[in-house]
C-alpha cells in the first residue's frame, strides 16, 4: 500500500467533510441570487444563515462566506439553499456564490438585523416628502458605515411571491439616507450607538395602507369578513377590472342619490346650462382654483361654472375633446346644453368627448355644475389642463375668467351619504405581504419594529384580533418562535375635542396595546409628539429612540425603563377613584406647569365629565363633584388629547380607559 497516496486521499476527504462539500463536477448554469444578498450586507448574528436562490437544475452550486464553505445541488424545480452555522458579530466577510460564474458580494457584515414595515409613518424619510424635524442637519451628520440600509420596492401580488425588489444593501451615509424611513433609522442609530455592532435595517413599508395587506391568506382565513375575496384570490376571479367594477357600482348608487337629492330640490330646474340663458349679471371667477382661494370659505354645495367660447369654422364636423383637469368633488358638464360627461372622484382628471353634431362656428357654451361636499372645492387642477381640443389638433385653452353662480337649493352636504372611496389595490388582503414580505423569507431577523394603524382606525374593534393576527402570522413564517415585535401607538391628530367623547383613534390606540398581551412585544406611546394638522409627525428621532429602548430592555438586556406609566388596576373610593399604574420608575408626575390633565370620570349613565386629578404616590386619584358615585375613568381619549401624565422616565403614559362600553368602531369590518 503506498502510505504517501493513502495520506493525500485522507487529508482530501477530511477537507470535504470540513467544508461541507462534494466534487464539484457539475457548476450550475444561470444562478440567481435574491436581492436581499448583495455587497455591504448585514447577516443576523448567533444563528444559522441560509442563502438561497435559483439555478439550472441539476446544477452544483457553491457559497463561500469567508472561509466557510457549503455545496449543494439545485433541485427539479430550480430551487437550492445552504445553511452556515451561527457566527459572532463582526466582519468584513466576502460572500461567493459560484456556479459556471462566481458571483462575489464583499464588505458584509454580521450583526443585528431589523425588519420595519407599516405604512406612511414608517415609510416617511428624512428628507423628500417628509423633511423630518431638523433634516438637513440630521442627513448631513448620517455617516454610519455600521449601519446598512436596505429598502423594499413597493409591488403587489395576489398570491405569494419568491422576487425581492431592491436597489440592495446600502452603507449608511449621507448620500444614502434621504429616501430612508426616518424613524427605521433613527431606531437604528440609537442601537447602534449602544450596542457597537453592525446594524441592519430593512424597510418594507407603503403609506395608507391596511393591515391585512400585510397578512397571509392563512392568517385571514379565519375571518370571516375575508372569506370571499380570498376565495376570488384563489379562484384568478379576483382582478383590478373587477374591483373597479364593484366601485364603479358603488359609485354610479351613490350619485344617483346625491344627484336626485339636488334634483328634488330644484337645482336642475333653472336650466343654467342652456346656451340661450342669459349670464351676464353672473360673477366671474378665475379658473383653475378652489373656489375657497377666491373668497368662498366654507362653500359646501353646488356652483355652476359657465364659459362661452368661440370657435372658427374649421372646428365644425369634427368632434373635440374637453379638458377640466381635477374637479372636487363631482360634477355634471354640459357642451351647448347637452350634457357630455360627469364624473364623482376629485382626484380623477375630466375628459369629456364633444360629438361633432355639438360643434359650430361662433359662440359655443360650456357649463359644469360642480358639487362640493366638505373641504376644497371647484376646478382646481393646472391651467394646461383646462382645454378644449379639436380632432384637427387646433387646441383653446379655457384657463381664464369663467362665469359662476352658487346654487341657491338648500342642500345639507353633511346629510348626504357618505361618497365610496376609490379602491387601492394596495389596500387588498394578503397583496404587500405577498409581495413585500413573503419574500424577505427566511432571511434571518432579530426582529421586527412596526408603525401602522391610521388606516385601520375606522375598524379599531376589528384591528383588536387582526393586528395579533399579524404578529402570530409572521412569526409563524419566519419559524424563529416569538421574535420580537415593537410597534408605534398612534400619535396625537386632529383638532381637540371641548368635551370627552367617543373617539376612533382612541379605539385603534387601545387595540394596538391589547396586543401586549403576546410574548416579546412591545408599545412605544407617542400620544405627546404628534401634530394636530399633520398625521406625519415630524419628530422621528424620539419615535426612534422610544423603540430602541423598548429594544435594549427586551431584547438586549439593559435595566432601562422602556415604556410610560400602564394602567392596571382601580379602586372606588366613595366619590373618587384611585388608579394604579406599572412602569413608574420610581414615580409619577404631571408634565408641565399646570395640574394633570387628560382624565374623565363617568357614573353609571355613561356620561364622561372632565375630572380632576392628583398624584398620589405612585397612584392618581380622580374625581368630579357632578358625580358623587363614579364607575369609570378614561385617559387620554381622544384622537388629540391634552395629557401629561409621564413618569420619571420621561415617558408619557399610554391612553386606556377602565371600562369596556361599545364604542363607535364596534361593529366596522
Amino acid at each position: 500500500m503506498n502510505f504517501q497516496k493513502l495520506t493525500v486521499a485522507t487529508v482530501l476527504f477530511a477537507l470535504i467533510a470540513l467544508t461541507g462539500c462534494s466534487r464539484f463536477n457539475h457548476p450550475a448554469q444561470q444562478v440567481k441570487i435574491p436581492a436581499l444578498f448583495s455587497s455591504n450586507m448585514v447577516l443576523q448574528r448567533n444563528t444559522k444563515l441560509p442563502v438561497w436562490g435559483t439555478a439550472e437544475p441539476g446544477g452544483q452550486v457553491r457559497v463561500e462566506l469567508g472561509s466557510s464553505r457549503r455545496q449543494t445541488t439545485a433541485a427539479k424545480n430550480g430551487k437550492w439553499r445552504v445553511v452556515f452555522d451561527p457566527l459572532p458579530a463582526g466582519g468584513p466577510y466576502t460572500l461567493k456564490i459560484i456556479g459556471q460564474d462566481t458571483t462575489t458580494f464583499r464588505n458584509v457584515m454580521i450583526g443585528e438585523v431589523w425588519l420595519c414595515s407599516g405604512q406612511s409613518n414608517m415609510e416617511m424619510p428624512l428628507a423628500d416628502w417628509g423633511k423630518i424635524r431638523n433634516y438637513q442637519q440630521e442627513i448631513a451628520a448620517a455617516s454610519h458605515p455600521a449601519i446598512r440600509l436596505f429598502q423594499v420596492e413597493k409591488t403587489m401580488s395576489i398570491q405569494p411571491d419568491s422576487v425581492v425588489r431592491s436597489e440592495g444593501w446600502k452603507v449608511c451615509s449621507p448620500a444614502t439616507v434621504p429616501e430612508f424611513s426616518a424613524a427605521a433609522y433613527f431606531f437604528g442609530r440609537n442601537l447602534s450607538e449602544k450596542l457597537r455592532v453592525p446594524i441592519g435595517l430593512i424597510e418594507s413599508a407603503w403609506g395608507g395602507t391596511v393591515v391585512e395587506a400585510w397578512t397571509s391568506a392563512a392568517s385571514l382565513d379565519t375571518f370571516p369578513e375575508f372569506t370571499k375575496v380570498l376565495q376570488e384570490m384563489k379562484t384568478g376571479q379576483f382582478t383590478k377590472d373587477s374591483v373597479f367594477a364593484v366601485y364603479q357600482k358603488k359609485l354610479a348608487g351613490w350619485r344617483k342619490q346625491v344627484f336626485g337629492e339636488i334634483a328634488r330640490l330644484g337645482d336642475f330646474k333653472n336650466h343654467w346650462e342652456s346656451p340661450q340663458l342669459d349670464d351676464s349679471r353672473w360673477k366671474t371667477m378665475v379658473l383653475p382654483t378652489f373656489w375657497e382661494r377666491a373668497g368662498f370659505k366654507n362653500l359646501d354645495g353646488v356652483v355652476w361654472f359657465r364659459k362661452t367660447v368661440t370657435l372658427p369654422a374649421s372646428w365644425q364636423g369634427r368632434g373635440a375633446t374637453l379638458f377640466l383637469g381635477p374637479v372636487n368633488d363631482a360634477d355634471n358638464t354640459y357642451f351647448n346644453g347637452v350634457k357630455v360627461g360627469g364624473l364623482s372622484y376629485h382626484e380623477w382628471p375630466r375628459r369629456y368627448t364633444i360629438p361633432d353634431s355639438l360643434i359650430h362656428p361662433g359662440e359655443n357654451v360650456i357649463a359644469v355644475q360642480v358639487l362640493d361636499i366638505g373641504g376644497k372645492g371647484g376646478l382646481y387642477g393646472k391651467p394646461e389642463q383646462l382645454k378644449l381640443t379639436s380632432e384637427t389638433g387646433a387646441s383653446l385653452s379655457l384657463a381664464g375668467p369663467w362665469r359662476f353662480r352658487i346654487s341657491p337649493i338648500a342642500l345639507d352636504a353633511k346629510k348626504l351619504p357618505r361618497q365610496p372611496g376609490v379602491p387601492r389595490l394596495s389596500n387588498q388582503p394578503t397583496v404587500l405581504f405577498n409581495a413585500m414580505i413573503a419574500p424577505l423569507i427566511p432571511f434571518p431577523i432579530r426582529g421586527v419594529i412596526w408603525y401602522q394603524g391610521e388606516s385601520n382606525a375606522e375598524r379599531a374593534y376589528q384591528y383588536r384580533k387582526l393586528f395579533k393576527a399579524l404578529i402570530q402570522d409572521w412569526r409563524n413564517h419566519w419559524g424563529e418562535g416569538d421574535f420580537p415585535f415593537l410597534f408605534v401607538q398612534l400619535a396625537n391628530y386632529m383638532p381637540r375635542k371641548p368635551e370627552p367623547s367617543e373617539d376612533a383613534w382612541a379605539e385603534l390606540r387601545e387595540a394596538q396595546t391589547r396586543a401586549l398581551s403576546l410574548p416579546n412585544t412591545g408599545m412605544a406611546v407617542t400620544v405627546d409628539i404628534g401634530n394636530a394638522k399633520d398625521i406625519h409627525p415630524k419628530n422621528k428621532q424620539e419615535v426612534g429612540r422610544r423603540l430602541a429602548l423598548i429594544a435594549r430592555h427586551l431584547v438586549y438586556g439593559d435595566s432601562v425603563e422602556y415604556s410610560g406609566p400602564m394602567y392596571q388596576s382601580m379602586t372606588i373610593e366613595g366619590s373618587r377613584i384611585r388608579l394604579k399604574f406599572s412602569h413608574v420608575d420610581g414615580g409619577l408626575v404631571a408634565k408641565g406647569e399646570k395640574g394633570l390633565a387628560g382624565f374623565a370620570i363617568a357614573g353609571a349613565d355613561h356620561k364622561f365629565y372632565w375630572a380632576q386629578a392628583k398624584i398620589d404616590g405612585q397612584t392618581v386619584i380622580v374625581w368630579n363633584p357632578k358625580i358623587s358615585h363614579p364607575v369609570a375613568v378614561r385617559y387620554a381619549w381622544a384622537s388629540n388629547p391634552d395629557c401629561n401624565l409621564y413618569n420619571k422616565a420621561g415617558l408619557p403614559a399610554s391612553p386606556f380607559r377602565t371600562d369596556d362600553w361599545d364604542g363607535i368602531t364596534k361593529g366596522n369590518k
